[in-house]
């Protein structure tokens, strides 16, 4: 699936990561991939979505927001990640909101196994909080 948006200029580097990906990882890497495209479309307030690499992972960030990165790692075969700003509340406060409904990594990562279903209205509501973190930090759950 590629979903792209009026405001988003895909990267080709970032492609590239995403074209790269071992067949069993590659379509749940670009599932997240749209879920940030598709959440950042929906939301008025975000005129511009950056994609980039990042430690070279593929990696998302608006004027308003903190960045969120995601990745699959060989050294963790069966399970895939979306990371946020380890020094930010968003992955306390996800834990606060929806407990147990993720896997955690810390204070900086949701860690999904390669077999789980993603529970993609949770998800969207973690990523617009990210996009727009820096207007809704001071909001106990961060607007969600």
């Amino acid at each position: 699936m590629s979903y792209t948006s009026d405001k988003l200029q895909p990267n080709q580097e970032v492609l590239e990561i995403f074209d790269n990906y071992p067949d069993f990882v590659k379509d749940k890497m670009q599932n997240l991939r749209s879920l940030v495209i598709e959440t950042a479309h929906e939301m008025e307030n975000i005129d511009r979505l950056e994609e980039t690499l990042k430690w070279g992972e593929p990696s998302y960030t608006t004027k308003q927001g903190s960045t969120l990165r995601m990745d699959w790692k060989e050294k963790n075969p069966d399970q895939y990640a979306i990371y946020f700003q380890c020094t930010s509340r968003l992955v306390e406060t996800f834990k606060s909101v929806f407990g147990n409904r993720f896997e955690y990594e810390g204070k900086r990562a949701i860690i999904f196994d390669l077999n789980q279903e993603i529970p993609v209205t949770e998800l969207k509501l973690c990523i617009k909080a990210t996009l727009q973190y820096h207007k809704v930090k001071d909001l106990v759950t961060l607007g969600i």
